[in-house]
């Protein structure tokens, strides 16, 4: 590890792509090592050394988001660069304004990507200050329409979420009544609620918030 660049830790679900990644930066004179995601786990709470960076991939594989880790990498002294292929910028905006010193997208050139983190360890600045505002923004934004969705759902009854599961699945009213052992007006009356409670017009559209619903987080999962 030199005195200019402190040294990468790369963080990636595709092992090919971490070793790449630290083989080019080593050739740039840059002391990196590449882990897995279940490797940084094990070891995300150990004080950082001094200066240290770790290239986060977004998505880590097995539904586990890269931005829930940046608190506390930042905790541990990290200084953390996002590497993502995901378009979504809101989950980018998220793992910035957490902390995270900025993103380079991986389907950028191996080049530039390799350049970026070369300029994240020698702590040259990223973003603007007009990008970053609009990181903030957007991730301000993000946050309130989650709460919005989660509140909407906190409005069903036990018995209402059990109807959207139903609804989800493609059951229609008669099957459902038939598992819950009501009539089908009983099932149709649930349903009108649920429609209202959501603030949506059909079964089609419960079901595909059911799949886009917010579910709560792990044990730790957020720092």
């Amino acid at each position: 590890m030199t005195a200019e660049h402190p040294g990468i830790l790369i963080v990636d679900d595709h092992g090919l792509v971490g070793a790449a990644l630290a083989m080019a930066l080593v050739t740039r004179g840059v002391s990196a090592s590449a882990v897995s995601p279940g490797e940084l786990l094990g070891r995300i709470d150990e004080p950082a050394p001094p200066g240290g960076l770790v290239l986060l991939d977004l998505d880590l594989g097995g539904d586990r988001d890269g931005a829930d880790l940046v608190p506390r990498l930042r905790r541990a002294g990290w200084r953390v660069l996002m590497v993502t292929g995901s378009t979504d910028h809101s989950r980018i905006a998220a793992a910035v304004t957490a902390g995270a010193l900025g993103w380079v997208s991986k389907s950028a050139p191996f080049d530039d990507l390799v350049e970026t983190a070369v300029r994240a360890a020698e702590g040259r600045t990223l973003l603007s200050a007009q990008e970053r505002e609009r990181l903030r923004v957007l991730a301000t934004e993000a946050d309130r329409e989650a709460e919005l969705k989660r509140s909407r759902w906190e409005r069903l009854t036990p018995r209402e979420l059990e109807i959207v599961e139903q609804i989800a699945a493609g059951h229609r009213p008669a099957a459902i009544a038939a598992r819950f052992v009501v009539s089908v007006a009983t099932v149709r009356t649930q349903i009108r609620s649920i429609l209202g409670k959501l603030e949506v017009g059909s079964q089609l559209e419960v079901a595909a918030l059911a799949r886009e619903r917010p579910r709560p987080q792990g044990p730790g999962a957020r720092g």
